[in-house]
């Protein structure tokens, strides 16, 4: 008689797990993690809120110092004394940003009779086929359309102009924040070593490797964003810009300015300068003119959406053009015109960092990311790289051996 095979005994505090199917278990334990990184999100973006006066200045600066680094670099390669690299670069970014301002001023106070009497014409005239037109408006039935549109607009420039993540609406605060960028790019330009070291000695020991690895592969995308951009958005200014002036469109100037800044937010950023074009030319010049210039728009956002955005912005930044539109709507909704504005490169630079973290590069010496030679007082680890630096200042170092003390220790 063969013998009886005893079932196992299930731990009492066990029942309850073997009871539920695994695809159960698989769910739970996926849904409380979520539930974690959602909070930890949540409590993130309501720091940046709080702190939004802060926060966005120096994200402000780290986007600009993305272009300027890489400047400073070449110039100290050229055997420029570092300071005065440094002063080029920031002085330049200035004097460019303050150029532009005095371009569209001096644009628009020159051209402002001009402008004055053209709006009061075309608004008259705007009235006068109201009244002609099927719809019978009369001047009482317009006022108070236009009072209607005013006070809404009134009510919600909050969320329009500024949102949740809004830089102040007081001079004072404008000026604060432009300082605290041009202080926070100053010191990124003057030490950004220095700083990335300091941020890499945060992290535990083991986790420094793939810290400093996702770094220098963020800090890359973020470079290549910024340049890829300014490309892009120069070349829409100048179409537009010179479609603009040859259809004899007022203000052409200031709408290739407006474009190139618009820019900045992709394809939302695009279309609403566009439009703003198109309704000057309708408004000064007539129906006709206003045709042509949705053509020449149409046509430079063609070339931008299916020649410049796939051959030069997808490979910089490989970001699926739907997760672009879902970036910038989301930062918009959260955070108005900042949020819309940081919402690509951010995404951009955390999906390479991610991607660099989960592939596991970091484990390997062979796969380790160039590094500079920093001198730091702890020797067991290796010295975190620049991701600042130039790649002709960048060497690889072998990894220490690590001995059981230092095992012990993490």
């Amino acid at each position: 008689m063969p013998p009886v095979r005893a079932e196992p005994v299930v731990p009492s505090h066990r029942v309850g797990a073997v009871s539920v199917p695994p695809g159960m278990q698989i769910a739970a334990a996926w849904s409380w993690r979520l539930l974690v990184v959602l909070a930890v999100a949540a409590v993130l973006v309501y720091l940046v809120i709080q702190l939004r006066e802060v926060v966005i200045p120096l994200f402000v600066a780290i986007v600009v110092s993305a272009l300027l680094v890489p400047f400073s670099n070449w110039l100290q390669r050229h055997r420029w004394p570092k300071w005065i690299a440094v002063a080029v670069a920031e002085i330049g970014v200035i004097v460019l940003v303050g150029g532009l301002l005095y371009l569209v001023i001096t644009q628009v106070v020159s051209q402002f009779d001009n402008l004055r009497s053209q709006s009061v014409e075309s608004y008259q005239s705007f009235q006068e086929f109201l009244r002609e037109s099927p719809l019978q408006v009369s001047q009482q039935d317009f006022d108070a359309y236009v009072r209607t549109v005013v006070d809404s607009i009134q009510a919600d420039s909050g969320m329009l102009v500024g949102g949740a993540l809004s830089l102040g609406s007081s001079l004072g605060h404008i000026l604060a924040g432009l300082l605290l960028t041009l202080f926070a790019a100053l010191f990124i330009l003057i030490d950004g070593a220095g700083i990335w070291r300091w941020l890499v000695h945060l992290f535990p020991r083991r986790a420094r490797d793939a810290v400093n690895g996702a770094g220098v592969a963020g800090w890359n995308t973020l470079q290549n964003f910024v340049k890829v951009q300014i490309l892009v958005a120069a070349i829409d200014a100048i179409g537009i810009g010179v479609g603009a002036a040859f259809i004899g469109v007022p203000l052409a100037i200031p709408i290739a300015v407006l474009v190139f800044l618009g820019s900045f937010v992709p394809i939302v950023g695009a279309v609403i300068t566009g439009a703003l074009a198109v309704f000057i030319a309708l408004v000064y010049l007539g129906l006709v003119p206003a045709l042509w210039m949705l053509g020449v728009v149409l046509v430079v956002q063609q070339i931008e959406g299916h020649v410049l955005q796939p051959l030069i912005m997808g490979s910089a930044v490989k970001v699926h053009p739907l997760a672009v539109v879902l970036a910038v709507g989301t930062g918009g909704f959260v955070g108005g015109i900042p949020g819309a504005f940081f919402a690509v490169p951010f995404v951009a630079t955390a999906n390479t960092m991610v991607k660099y973290v989960a592939s596991g590069v970091w484990k390997s010496d062979r796969g380790l990311p160039p590094r500079r030679g920093l001198q730091v007082n702890d020797t067991s680890v290796a010295p975190p790289a620049d991701p600042t630096a130039a790649p002709e200042q960048q060497r690889t170092l072998r990894r220490p051996t690590r001995t059981p003390k230092d095992r012990t220790r993490d």
